[in-house]
């Protein structure tokens, strides 16, 4: 089964600029969800414009990956590497 079968994108911004318009101290909220149950399964706190390269990766895995292979690839992943 595909992740996005598995798991929700919820995003909660933290103003109503978008963010290439954001001020640096913006935090978004990025949380990934699972359908079956409502848990939160990932989440992550950080600046508008790295939310947003965050969203698009994620986007990205949830199409293409397997729910199994969906979490171990983004749980124990550290972003400043990645964005």
């Amino acid at each position: 089964m595909k992740a996005n079968r598995r798991f929700e994108l919820i995003v909660s911004r933290g103003g109503l600029e978008p963010a290439f318009m954001a001020d640096r101290r913006r935090l978004d909220r990025v949380e990934v969800v699972s359908i079956d149950d409502g848990e939160v399964v990932l989440y992550w706190e950080l600046p508008a414009k790295q939310a947003v390269k965050l969203l698009k990766l994620l986007r990205n895995d949830l199409i293409n990956l397997d729910a199994d292979e969906f979490i171990p690839t983004w749980g124990g992943l550290d972003l400043e590497d990645l964005l």
